[in-house]
C-alpha cells in the first residue's frame, strides 16, 4: 500500500445544473487529457452519491507533485453559470464528504485533510477545507 500523507478535496469545475458522474469525469480525463483513467479516487455527486474512481492503491492524477502520496476526492460543482468559482455544493454532498473523510482519516491517521487550493494556485474546491473540517470522528 502507498504511504498516504494527504487527502485532497477538489471541485469538478462544473455548473450547479450539471449532475455529472465519475464516468463523465473519467471520459474527460482519458479523452481530453490522455490519462489512462480518472484522476480522482472518489467523486461525490450533487445528490450526495459517492462513486469510486481510481483504486486508492494507485497514485491519482489530481494534484501535480502530490499524487504519489495522496487520495483525491472530487465534489461535483464548484463554478457558477459563467464558469466563475462558486461554493455551490449541496447539503447532501457535504454530508457524504464528512462521512468519507471520517473513514479515510481513521484508515490513514497521519494524513492531512486539505483542499486542492492548499497545494496549488487554484480556487478549487472554492472553500477552506481546513476551516470546514472539524476533525476525525469514528464512523
Amino acid at each position: 500500500m502507498r504511504k498516504i500523507d494527504r487527502i485532497i478535496v477538489h471541485a469538478s469545475a462544473t455548473k450547479p445544473d450539471q449532475n455529472i458522474t465519475a464516468k463523465n469525469i473519467e471520459r474527460w480525463h482519458v479523452e481530453d487529457n490522455g490519462w489512462r483513467a480518472i484522476g480522482y479516487h472518489y467523486v461525490i455527486r450533487r445528490d450526495g452519491t459517492l462513486e469510486k474512481g481510481r483504486d486508492i492503491h494507485e497514485a491519482g492524477a489530481h494534484a501535480l507533485g502530490y499524487n504519489a502520496n495522496s487520495i483525491g476526492v472530487c465534489l461535483v460543482g464548484g463554478v457558477d453559470k459563467f464558469n466563475s468559482p462558486e461554493q455551490n455544493y449541496t447539503a447532501n454532498q457535504y454530508y457524504t464528504l464528512k462521512k468519507l473523510l471520517d473513514v479515510l482519516c481513521v484508515t490513514f491517521p497521519d494524513a492531512d485533510i486539505i483542499g486542492h487550493n492548499d497545494v496549488s494556485d487554484k480556487a478549487c474546491p472554492v472553500f477552506n477545507v481546513g476551516e470546514w473540517w472539524n476533525g476525525c470522528q469514528k464512523p
